[in-house]
């Protein structure tokens, strides 16, 4: 039986009328370009991050672009984070002028912590981008705690809708940072046809100049206070969102089902690690990813069985070609190196079936000798 890693059409066949009705009022409005859908699901999208301001933009890549030039982030600054994660994260401190910085991750969560930041925040850092990888939060509290007075940017790609207990209280994924920002590629928990982003924040300051970057520098047409970017939410995108949005706590709940199922079933599979989850988080496992002993063999015996799989992320970012000028050297950040020797994800999508799942570890199990 075949289990691809993700069946967008699978999701589809269960929301095909809402979103077609959705796409469709757009196509009849003929508004395409921002307007009612963006600001629609701008409104909906605050009230799930629990925050004063959601501003849509093109992609996640420009929401965290955007995120950096609102605090005035440029050439010669630093700003801190993880090389474990998707080269976008590192890419847009790069493509502002800035310098990226990297501090080894968590063995167990794969996310920064005060721990492994610990000495690397410096005067010269501008910023911390905290990545909540793999669909659960970074501890936001104590990275703030740790960075003082530096901002801190929460990429909340892989976690809307993820939450975190802080001081006994629930905090959304981008709710406590200074800047938390999504994706809506459609790969994501919460997914469109195509590219979206968007950026929450509780400043009012910031959230002008945010809704003033993505239009070209200004607000009001043809007048520019700063040189902005092209960066606007398409509102055919929005208005899919909208119509998936209502969907995203039952299919969070069914992948977190399918996890737990997991774990229960390679608990004596001395050979592989299943996901830590921090106790303070809910995770919405937009990956789940294990540590594999004898990886590749691994994804190749379960390729030849018919099961998707990926490797999130085959080489860490500070021994990437192009970050080569950092001047990192191999064995500089030990536990995201072997993390990336070690990790393989696994299809956890809402719409997989009993037989699916026990499809997939019977292929690991087997694999294994279990």
């Amino acid at each position: 039986m075949a289990v691809p890693l993700l069946d967008l059409k699978a999701q589809y066949a269960t929301i095909r009328d809402s979103v077609v009705n959705a796409m469709m009022k757009v196509v009849n409005d003929q508004a395409f370009i921002l307007g009612e859908p963006v600001e629609r699901l701008e409104r909906e999208v605050a009230k799930l991050s629990q925050t004063t301001h959601a501003i849509g933009c093109a992609n996640g890549t420009d929401a965290i672009l955007l995120s950096l030039r609102s605090l005035d982030i440029g050439r010669g600054d630093e700003v801190l984070t993880t090389p474990f994660t998707f080269f976008a994260t590192a890419g847009a401190i790069h493509n502002v002028g800035a310098r990226p910085v990297f501090a080894d991750i968590d063995p167990d969560t794969f996310n920064l912590s005060a721990e492994t930041i610990a000495g690397s925040v410096k005067p010269s850092t501008r910023a911390v981008i905290a990545v909540d990888l793999f669909g659960q939060m970074a501890p936001i509290e104590t990275l703030t705690d740790a960075a003082g007075d530096v901002p801190i940017i929460e990429d909340a790609a892989q976690s809307i809708g993820a939450r975190r207990k802080i001081d006994d209280k629930w905090v959304m994924a981008g709710e406590a940072a200074t800047i938390g920002t999504f994706s809506f590629f459609p790969s994501k928990n919460l997914g469109g046809y195509g590219d979206g982003g968007m950026i929450v924040t509780q400043r009012d300051d910031l959230a002008t100049r945010l809704r003033r970057l993505r239009v070209h520098g200004g607000l009001k047409t043809y007048y520019h206070e700063e040189v902005g970017y092209n960066s606007r939410l398409d509102a055919l995108q929005a208005a899919i969102l909208s119509a998936k949005l209502p969907m995203l706590q039952s299919w969070s709940a069914a992948r977190r089902k399918n996890a737990a199922y997991y774990n229960s079933a390679f608990a004596d599979v001395d050979d592989v690690r299943t996901p830590t989850i921090d106790p303070a988080n809910e995770s919405i496992y937009n990956q789940y990813t294990l540590r594999a002993a004898r990886r590749e063999e691994l994804q190749a015996h379960l390729k030849e069985k018919g099961i998707g799989s990926a490797i999130y992320y085959p080489l860490s970012l500070h021994l990437q070609p192009c970050f080569e000028y950092l001047g990192y050297k191999r064995g500089a950040f030990p536990e995201a190196e072997r993390a990336s020797r070690e990790v393989i994800s696994l299809p956890v999508y809402p719409e997989l079936a009993q037989s699916q799942l026990d499809e997939v570890i019977d292929a690991v199990r087997g694999f294994y000798g279990r």
